[in-house]
């Protein structure tokens, strides 16, 4: 069998990772990869990213099946153009994808179904986005329309925080088109978890569930980032928040989604805030696997991916039953000086931990340049290890964050500190 995996970052090195242990599994390509994929067989990078050469590509090498990554191809229609082209691919068609193309569209959609999130209104005047921050004071929440890399949301604790958003936003270029309009919305306390599932166009799989850590610094100080470490399971989603979720948020969105012409497949994810009351509520959502929360996760699934993810673009999800390891696992993302502003890139990646069966270090902005592997983004790898507590999980990945050297390296000691105090 050969598989394709679509993107470069930490979450596609441990699709990549899980779907080459698959039995029979001949080739998994990545395009473009990073210098993690590109080490190990049986992945192989290819320097493609257009949706023409990488539907050429497929058809050549007679790929099984395509899995998207990113949700940038997903917002430009690589799924529509992969099954018009009649090739197997896993992910969200365009219209599906603007439940996180399109903060707008994912916020009245909730409003219209009656899925539980925080109030909003939506801005392209900043006179007008700047007198809603007036009227509803601060803590606030500021966040750019469009894609933004993890970048667009300012949670503003004070109105000037709020206006300085919206001026950077709207009125400059902090994230480019993307911040051509605003959703601005009320702040919502709790503890934040991430819920991802698969669907297949009928049935939905519950992953085990996780938490990223979005701030750049201990005890979530700092500017928000694409994520600086994840661990699972998360013990803020307690059987009874797991039925809600499900029952309150997935299966309306699904429904939601069906009833308005669009049939989804593909990974959902639900970025939770969970109430000192139990309610959990949308902060967002993302229509592929959460990066770092995929390596924690994969790290964890016993079941072989590739037999899963099969039987999802066939529509038999019903028919799998996805398993887990009851160990606990954590990442702890180490990132390039500078993260996430400006990131310095070409730094050499002088020393990295073994992988082992038990912790894997997973790339992201990685880059082989001839013998040496080189930074080559903001956030340059994950080191995700399992452990028979979370408590144990942490101490071995922070061992083995302590092998990594490259010049500038920036990482959170305190990963899994807030599920550690609910132990």
């Amino acid at each position: 069998m050969k598989t394709l995996v679509i993107g470069s970052g930490g979450r596609e090195h441990a699709l990549a990772w899980k779907l080459a242990q698959s039995p029979g599994m001949r080739r998994v390509y990545v395009a473009p990869g990073n210098g993690g994929t590109g080490r190990d067989r049986p992945m192989q990078n290819i320097p493609l990213s257009g949706h023409e050469e990488l539907i050429a590509f497929a058809k050549a090498e007679r790929v099984d099946f395509t899995v998207v990554g990113p949700e940038a191809p997903l917002a430009a229609g690589i799924v529509d153009a992969f099954r018009a082209a009649g090739l197997r691919i896993f992910g969200p068609t365009r219209a599906a994808a603007q439940l996180e193309s399109s903060k707008d569209f994912a916020k009245a959609f909730m409003a219209r179904h009656g899925i539980p999130t925080a109030a909003y209104r939506t801005f392209e005047d900043a006179h007008a986005a700047h007198d809603y921050v007036r009227e509803r004071g601060a803590p606030i929440v500021i966040k750019a329309d469009g894609l933004a890399a993890g970048k667009g949301v300012v949670v503003a604790q004070t109105p000037e925080d709020a206006h300085a958003a919206i001026d950077a936003m709207l009125g400059g270029d902090m994230v480019g088109a993307a911040g051509a309009r605003v959703v601005i919305e009320d702040f919502l306390p709790g503890e934040e978890a991430s819920f991802i599932v698969l669907c297949d166009g009928s049935h939905v799989a519950a992953l085990a569930s996780s938490q990223d850590h979005k701030r750049l610094l201990d005890g979530d100080e700092g500017p928000n980032t694409g994520g600086m470490g994840a661990y699972s399971p998360a013990p803020v989603v307690t059987p009874g928040v797991h039925a809600r979720v499900m029952r309150e948020i997935i299966d309306p969105t699904i429904a939601g989604l069906a009833a308005e012409g669009i049939r989804y497949t593909g990974f959902l994810y639900a970025g939770l805030m969970i109430g000192a009351d139990g309610q959990p509520r949308v902060l967002e959502f993302n229509c592929r696997l959460g990066d770092p929360e995929t390596q924690p996760i994969l790290m964890r699934m016993k079941s072989d991916l590739t037999e899963v993810l099969d039987a999802a673009i066939d529509g038999r999800l019903d028919q799998i039953e996805i398993t887990w390891d009851r160990r606990a696992a954590l990442g702890v993302v180490v990132a390039a000086q500078d993260y996430p502003d400006r990131p310095r890139r070409g730094d050499a990646i002088e020393a990295l931990p073994t992988n082992t069966d038990d912790c894997m270090v997973f790339h992201a902005g990685t880059q082989q340049v001839g013998d040496r592997l080189v930074t080559s983004g903001g956030r340059v790898l994950c080191v995700t290890a399992m452990g028979e507590t979370l408590r144990l999980a942490r101490r071995q990945a922070y061992e083995a964050v302590s092998e990594v050297r490259f010049a500038g390296m920036q990482y959170r000691s305190d990963i899994g500190n807030r599920a550690l105090r609910d132990y």
